[in-house]
C-alpha cells in the first residue's frame, strides 16, 4: 500500500515547473502499457476549482474504484473524463486507446468508446424499455445486441414494452447500464450505481457488474458504498479535495482501517 504524501507531491510539482498540485502523471503500470490515462487534469464549475491535478492510468480490463468523501471530486472527475460540458476541463490530457479525449466533446468521446452511466440514469420519458435501448443504437458504433442486454438483465426483457420511467429504481439502473452497453464501449464509467437501491437490488446489480468484470471491460466506478465497490474493483484511487491521495490495490484499502477512516470515514 502506498498513501501519497501530498507535501512531497506538491514539492515535486514545484520542482517540475508545474504549479498545479496533484499526483504526477504516469505512463504505464508495471510492464503493461496504460489503456486509459488522465494526466494532470483540472476542471471547474464556473469559478469553482474542483478537479485539481488528477492523474492516473488504467490497464485494459481493469476495474478501478474512484473513492472519497462527499465533495472530494469523484463525480466531477468522471464527468470530465466523459467530456460533458460541466465541469469544464481547463488543462491536462485524457487518453483512451491512443485517442485524445481531452480534445473531444462528449458526443465524440462516446463515439470513441466512453460509456457514462450517470447517477440520475437519464431514462427518456415516453419511451419503452426497448425504445430506450434502440435509441442508443441509432448511430454507430453499435455494441451489444438488445437480446444480449436482455440476457444480462432478464427483467428488462420481461418489461420491454413498459415505459422506462415507470420502472423501479433498480430496473432503471439496469436499463441505464444496458443502454450504455448497447454502444461500443471501451471504458465504462459508473456513477453511484447502488445509490437509493434496496439491499436486495444492490446485490443483483453487484452480480451484474461481476459478469461485466468477467468480460474484461475496463471500468471506473464511483460509489459511496465504498466496501461494495472495493470488493468489485482491482484497484482503488482515493480523492480528497480534488486531488489523488492514494493509488493502490483495492485490497490495500480493505486491509487498512486507518486509510478508510482518514479518507472514507468507514
Amino acid at each position: 500500500m502506498s498513501v501519497v504524501n501530498m507535501a512531497d507531491v506538491k514539492a515535486k510539482t514545484r520542482d517540475s515547473g508545474n504549479a498545479a498540485p496533484g499526483q504526477q502523471p504516469t505512463h504505464s503500470i508495471g510492464s503493461q502499457p496504460a489503456y486509459f490515462s488522465c494526466w494532470d487534469i483540472h476542471a471547474y464549475y464556473g469559478e469553482s476549482y474542483i478537479v485539481q491535478g488528477v492523474s492516473f492510468d488504467i490497464r485494459e480490463g481493469e476495474i478501478v474504484a474512484l473513492l472519497g468523501r462527499n465533495g472530494a471530486g469523484k463525480t466531477s472527475t468522471l464527468r470530465a473524463i466523459a467530456r460533458v460540458d460541466d465541469p469544464a476541463l481547463k488543462a491536462g490530457e485524457i487518453w483512451l486507446d491512443h485517442q485524445p479525449l481531452h480534445s473531444m466533446k462528449s458526443a465524440q468521446a462516446a463515439q470513441n468508446g466512453v460509456g457514462l452511466v450517470p447517477e440520475d440514469r437519464r431514462i427518456i420519458a415516453g419511451l419503452t424499455v426497448e425504445e430506450n435501448l434502440k435509441l442508443a443504437q441509432i448511430a454507430p458504433p453499435i455494441g451489444w445486441s438488445i437480446d444480449r442486454v436482455y440476457d444480462l438483465f432478464p427483467r428488462l426483457g420481461e418489461r420491454r414494452k413498459q415505459e422506462g420511467t415507470t420502472l423501479s429504481g433498480g430496473e432503471q439502473q439496469m436499463l441505464a447500464i444496458g443502454r450504455t452497453l448497447a454502444r461500443d464501449v471501451k471504458l465504462l464509467l459508473l456513477d453511484e450505481p447502488y445509490e437509493g437501491l434496496a439491499p436486495v437490488i444492490v446485490q443483483e446489480i453487484e452480480r451484474t457488474l461481476e459478469q461485466i468484470k468477467a468480460l474484461g471491460m475496463t471500468t471506473i466506478i464511483v460509489e459511496q458504498n465504498a466496501i461494495a465497490a472495493l470488493h468489485l474493483a482491482d484497484r482503488a484511487i482515493i480523492l480528497d479535495m480534488g486531488q489523488v491521495v492514494f493509488d493502490g490495490t483495492a485490497q490495500d484499502v480493505l486491509d487498512s482501517a486507518e486509510l478508510r477512516q482518514q479518507y472514507l470515514a468507514i
